[in-house]
């Protein structure tokens, strides 16, 4: 493990001056905080005296029923014996590699991918292989050329961590007949699939698309959380895993943590059974549509020639593409300067990839925030393409580090 050689730079970007669109912080203040506040009261007064008790590994049974629910808005059939309550998405996936991962074993995941996974990943000693994608995902002939290669020179592969819905970074989604595809690949080598979905409800347009889950229950490994639907404050995610590999997670989180948090887990529960939630999700879906529309519209507007973006139907980020010789990483400081913050395309690849990369997020920033934001980045990139027509290229040679962001740029 070691440092973020940007995490000071976060430090700065954090003063309120700067307009981050960095964080992927969903906007908690839309919440009906003060219905909250008497939730939280109400499950002291009821059952506070298990609510502020150990509790299970596995997690609360009546959350475990709900959850399965919320899967259910999506077409995923599931028992709640198969769910294991985690602190947060990020935990289940640590889970996940503790189970399957021994040191120089391979994980495939998308190209870019989830910071976090790779850090995860890393932490166990496994052989981080990326796979490349477009606009519509993962490339499925790209995922069977790697599993081909990789079976003739011997190598095991653990599994293949996915981020099918407005992937983080990139704001892609994976269509349909990919889905297909890459399940067939994987039946076919015998390969476990890591399905992330913590931004599957929060679509702003087109049709959602099945779960992998949904069409390989014996196959997939899914994960969801209340993160990006509810609050990050509450750190509760789950995994949906197959019986068998369920137990080996339940013993893997005890040595973890012993059990979670009975009180964080029974308020979420209430709040699923006595709030309207599935409308909550609406209101979210209409605040976060406008804030990621305000960021085309400037995107639109105002980047100069040669920069290219995603255009995400749902989720949180938008990935961009700089002009030739420029370095978003480089680049840093100097936007950090102008009082606006990103995160640089670098901290999402294993290896040196992604320079000319940088994620925009928009859920946190109102929409005046974000027009403001993109107009003074525009300003930093156009006066790094005059130093790059009059030096040659802004990019700087790799250093030995991570530029992992920090925990708070999730």
């Amino acid at each position: 493990m070691v440092a973020s050689e940007v995490r000071a730079l976060f430090a700065v970007a954090s003063r309120p001056e700067v307009v981050s669109l960095a964080g992927g912080m969903p906007n908690v203040g839309a919440l009906p905080l003060d219905r909250m506040g008497e939730i939280v009261q109400q499950v002291v007064a009821e059952q506070g005296a298990t609510a502020l008790q150990y509790g299970s590994a596995q997690g609360d049974p009546v959350l475990r029923e709900q959850i399965c629910e919320v899967m259910g808005l999506e077409g995923i059939e599931a028992d709640a014996d198969d769910v294991i309550v985690t602190v947060g998405s990020q935990q289940a996936l640590d889970l996940v590699t503790r189970v399957f991962v021994d040191p120089g074993d391979v994980v495939l995941c998308e190209a870019p991918t989830y910071v976090t996974a790779i850090n995860t990943f890393a932490a166990f000693q496994a052989d981080i292989r990326h796979v490349a994608m477009d606009e519509d995902g993962v490339l499925p002939e790209a995922l069977e050329e790697h599993l081909t290669r990789l079976a003739a020179e011997g190598r095991t592969v653990k599994f293949f961590y996915t981020i099918p819905n407005f992937q983080n970074p990139g704001g892609v989604t994976l269509t349909a007949e990919r889905r297909r595809r890459v399940l067939e690949i994987c039946r076919r080598h015998g390969l476990l699939v890591l399905e992330d979905n913590p931004y599957g409800l929060l679509r702003y347009e087109g049709e959602p698309e099945r779960p992998l889950r949904a069409d390989a229950p014996d196959n997939v490994i899914y994960l969801g959380s209340f993160s990006k639907t509810l609050s990050p404050g509450f750190r509760i995610g789950w995994a949906l895993a197959p019986s068998a590999v369920r137990a080996k997670l339940v013993l893997a989180a005890e040595s973890a943590m012993l059990s979670h948090s009975t009180f964080n887990q029974m308020v979420v529960g209430r709040y699923l059974s006595t709030h309207p939630w599935r409308e909550q999700i609406k209101d979210f879906n209409e605040m976060y549509r406008e804030r990621r529309d305000a960021m085309f519209g400037a995107l639109d507007a105002l980047m100069p020639a040669g920069t290219t973006w995603t255009r995400p139907e749902g989720g949180f980020f938008v990935w961009v593409t700089l002009p030739e010789g420029l370095d978003a990483k480089a680049m840093l400081p100097r936007a950090v300067t102008e009082r606006v913050a990103y995160v640089p395309g670098t901290g999402f690849y294993a290896g040196d990839e992604g320079h000319r990369n940088m994620r925009l997020s928009f859920c946190y920033p109102t929409p005046e925030q974000i027009r403001e934001g993109v107009r003074r980045l525009v300003g930093v990139i156009k006066n790094e393409m005059s130093l790059r027509d009059t030096f040659g290229s802004t990019s700087v040679p790799p250093t030995r580090g991570s530029d992992a962001p920090t925990p708070d740029i999730p």
